[in-house]
């Protein structure tokens, strides 16, 4: 099984991830993001280079099947991904491939009201021993709320099981998470 945690950017996934994990003593957690770092340094600065990582067919090839080959090797985990996805096509792929390889997959999202999803970027520090470093990562996630807010409003509301974290605890949030799944 496949737990696909997915959000805004700063939104909690990686938090809900490591607190699903606790509470999964059989789970791992798996991140799309590296298999996008890999990517990115394997194409350099060759002419076909994407800004994002995920307009990258291979990298959602490369994610679904590692997340198959996880689901595999724990025999049915699961298998935590934290991972943004904001366009349906790239998710509906990834997905797809996975029903077709009979992985079973959750699609977790989790959504906060647009004043609470600016409040914890404003208040992230990713790298505390940079203010630069944390802020480019808070610009980057500025930029991207609109898109996800737009996501949200078209397909994403409706294609998965949402947890709105806007008054909750992350042990609340897991909480949740566990009841949506039927988890213990």
């Amino acid at each position: 099984m496949i737990i696909w945690v997915n959000g805004p950017f700063g939104g909690g996934k990686t938090t809900t991830a490591q607190l699903l994990h606790q509470q999964l003593p059989t789970s791992l957690i798996t991140d799309p993001e590296e298999i996008g770092f890999v990517l990115r340094k394997s194409i350099g600065d060759h002419p076909s280079r994407q800004k994002d990582f995920q307009d990258y067919p291979a990298w959602r090839t490369l994610v679904a099947s590692l997340c198959a080959e996880l689901d595999r090797q724990t025999q049915g985990g699961p298998v935590i991904a934290p991972m943004t996805l904001l366009r349906r096509e790239y998710a509906e792929e990834i997905f797809d491939a996975l029903a077709k390889a009979g992985v079973e997959v959750h699609h977790l999202l989790l959504h906060a009201d647009s004043d609470t999803i600016r409040a914890r970027i404003e208040g992230s520090m990713e790298f505390p021993d940079s203010e630069e470093r944390s802020e480019k990562v808070r610009v980057f996630r500025r930029r991207k709320l609109e898109v996800y807010q737009q996501a949200y409003a078209t397909w994403l509301g409706e294609r998965a099981d949402v947890i709105d974290t806007t008054a909750l605890t992350p042990d609340q949030v897991v909480a949740k998470a566990l009841t949506l799944l039927n988890l213990p």
